[in-house]
């Protein structure tokens, strides 16, 4: 099985308030030097077999059409994981 990583993000100009929470408590909590924070989406999409260049074209149109909401996110990123990737993506034991 193979598999395919969709992130998308808020797009610049929206504001983020969970990615603002984030900013402010990492200070709080002992985490210095990071000065912004935007949270996302991730998707991980399986498919049968190898992943070809077909799935990921169809991966990234459900990125633009369903995945997103292209009023106020982008789809920044549309890829195949490895093999190890997959299996930590699927939550199994590296």
């Amino acid at each position: 099985m193979g598999a395919i990583v969709v992130d998308v993000m808020l797009k610049p100009e929206i504001l983020d308030p969970q990615g603002q929470a984030v900013a402010g408590a990492l200070p709080r909590l002992g985490f210095e030097g990071i000065t912004d924070v935007r949270q996302g989406k991730r998707f991980v999409l399986t498919v049968e077999g190898e992943v070809t260049d077909a799935h990921l074209a169809q991966a990234r149109q459900a990125a633009e059409t369903l995945l997103s909401n292209p009023v106020i996110e982008d789809v920044v990123a549309v890829h195949a994981l490895d093999d190890s990737e997959v299996s930590a993506a699927a939550g199994a034991p590296a």
